[in-house]
């Protein structure tokens, strides 16, 4: 018996995801009204996406360079919050942060919060210019959504 490699492992994870995917995009319910596309469609072509991807992920043959390399003396001497997976943790435990505070805190003021944080977090140093840019693309999104889209974003404590 064949052992299965890491990114075969990962296909059938993400294959069970995306067919359960697939079972909840089948339980929306059909708009009353004929049309040509329904509200179930675009789901669906995401879990079959998902599905396809998943296959062709556990199909593609492992090359040797593939393997991972030795651990990397400098990257074991930064200090723990620097080490790429727990920048992958932090950067996770900040998006559920920003979760959880968009709606008491607001759209505008949590996305710049994530924004400045995370980009000071990753090494940028030059704050104003990163909060001069993450606060124009947080209120041009914001405008956009709430006045062209109608599309209800929290303010929380900013009066808009």
């Amino acid at each position: 018996m064949t052992r299965l490699n890491s990114n075969q492992i990962l296909a059938l994870l993400l294959a069970l995801v995306a067919l359960g995917y697939l079972a909840m995009a089948w339980q929306i319910p059909a708009f009353p009204l004929p049309r040509p596309i329904d509200s179930d469609l675009f789901p669906k072509v995401l879990g079959f996406t998902l599905l396809g991807l998943s296959l062709l992920l556990f199909l593609e043959r492992p090359q040797a360079q593939d393997a991972p390399p030795a651990p990397d003396p400098e990257e074991q001497a930064r200090p723990l919050l620097l080490r790429p997976w727990s920048r992958v943790v932090v950067t996770a435990l900040a998006i559920a942060a920003y979760a959880l505070l968009l709606v008491p805190v607001g759209f505008v003021l949590a996305s710049t919060l994530l924004g400045v944080g995370l980009t000071a977090y990753y090494g940028y140093r030059r704050h104003g210019v990163n909060l001069a840019a993450i606060l124009g693309v947080v209120l041009a999104l914001y405008l956009t959504m709430t006045r062209v889209m109608d599309v209800y974003l929290p303010t929380g404590v900013l009066p808009f």
